[in-house]
């Protein structure tokens, strides 16, 4: 089901991870960021936006993480973007002749088993190095690409509407999950996204996650606070006491306090190896 969280903006929010699918109204039809998961949630979306009288104009994927690059054939042929280092990132995926197998396999331990539409995955194209706008008929969508959480990652403001697309960061049941491999200074590059969207912090009233609660205006300084703390803390080698992870995660999260385990193990070795004399 679609709900308003501000004039012409919608979300509909699936059970698995809490993913975020976000409609935009233009003047024509919809933009449609990061569709929903499984081929029953995106069914109901398509409803949603028949009863709206509102085809699909133009989608987007925030960055190149599977969940984020699902289509349907209901919601039409529109143009799909993302950012030109998200379109390589797919391309480079979907170069490898087992890919949406080797996905489908990775879903076979979750709820979603079976669920997931994988034909039209990563079906995107590349917006020019450097663009700052969605091209579509519609409310001015800015980009904000940054490489914190994967290659060509890009949060987009709505100005006009108040509302900030956060994709993969400013979650409240999640935590920073770092490009540990894309980047030679994950840590920094982390750091530096969050300088980017503090910089619009003022103009926001909504923060939608792709994955977790919508927020309010006060919300987005917070989680830009609580994903700094938890960012410093893995870069100082200290337990960040975020209440994402550990004994105060949300029931059926525990899982969360795995992947923090795993960025320690990894950003651990990665000092090792840069420590060592060659």
């Amino acid at each position: 089901m679609l709900t308003q969280v501000a004039e012409g903006v919608l979300v509909h929010q699936s059970e698995f991870v809490q993913s975020n699918a976000i409609v935009v109204r233009g003047r024509a039809g919809v933009l449609l960021i990061d569709p929903g998961v499984t081929g029953a949630e995106i069914d109901c979306l398509a409803d949603d936006l028949r009863e709206l009288g509102q085809p699909v104009v133009a989608g987007f994927s925030t960055h190149p993480d599977w969940d984020h690059l699902l289509w349907h054939a209901r919601l039409g042929d529109a143009p799909r973007y993302g950012t030109a280092r998200c379109a390589a990132a797919v391309r480079e995926l979907l170069s490898e002749a087992d890919a949406k197998d080797r996905i489908a396999a990775h879903l076979v331990e979750t709820e979603v088993a079976g669920q997931v539409p994988l034909d039209l995955l990563g079906l995107i194209t590349g917006l020019p190095a450097g663009t700052t706008r969605i091209p579509w008929d519609g409310p001015q969508v800015q980009i904000i690409e940054h490489q914190a959480h994967a290659p060509g990652h890009a949060a987009l403001l709505i100005a006009e509407r108040g509302v900030l697309v956060a994709g993969d960061m400013l979650s409240d049941v999640l935590i920073p999950m770092l490009d540990l491999d894309g980047t030679a200074d994950p840590i920094e590059e982390y750091l530096t996204a969050l300088r980017l969207l503090e910089e619009v912090a003022g103009e926001v009233d909504v923060l939608v996650p792709g994955h977790g609660s919508v927020g309010a205006a006060g919300q987005v300084r917070v989680r830009i606070d609580q994903d700094r703390a938890y960012v410093h803390a893995l870069r100082d080698g200290r337990e960040p006491g975020d209440p994402r992870i550990g004994p105060s995660a949300r029931p059926g999260w525990e899982w969360v306090s795995h992947v923090h385990t795993g960025q320690r193990r990894r950003l651990d070795q990665r000092n090792d190896h840069a420590d060592t004399p060659r």
